[in-house]
């Protein structure tokens, strides 16, 4: 199983992917971590109660790698509750780079089968709640078996 470190400047996140449920989103991720993308991107968007967002070449919430994929909505792990990582997008199969993870159930429910799931938070997940705006991602570490 493929897991990843997100380290950030309040600490590290480690995830498990949902390599079955969303292998081409995995796969995604695992490269651009791999090509040091997401090294010191910033979290550019924290709702609390919500998510923080991050993936953003730019900082704007407007970039992404320059290219898109294809949602993964139909595996069994496609819900949203805390610590879960799931694939930001502007529309249906227009995702890159761009990615949340959750604060709550509570609040996130409604993008179930919506954005794609592709991972969650095992440990750290005290850190989602310590993000804020403008935080970075220093890097993102993937482990592999």
């Amino acid at each position: 199983m493929k897991q990843a470190e997100i380290h950030t400047t309040k600490g590290v996140m480690k995830v498990n992917f949902y390599e079955e449920d969303a292998p081409g989103t995995v796969a995604n991720f695992v490269k651009l971590s791999k090509d040091g993308f997401y090294d010191g991107l910033t979290f550019h968007r924290v709702i609390p109660n919500f998510v923080i967002q991050g993936g953003c070449p730019d900082g704007t919430g407007a970039g992404g790698p320059g290219y898109t994929i294809k949602c993964e909505l139909d595996g069994n792990n496609q819900y949203h509750d805390r610590g879960v990582l799931s694939m930001a997008h502007a529309g249906r199969n227009t995702g890159g780079s761009q990615f949340f993870i959750c604060h709550s159930r509570e609040n996130t429910a409604h993008l179930d089968r919506n954005h794609t799931c592709f991972g969650k938070v095992f440990e750290g997940v005290e850190v989602i709640d310590a993000i804020r705006q403008g935080d970075t991602i220093e890097k993102i570490v993937i482990l592999e078996d």
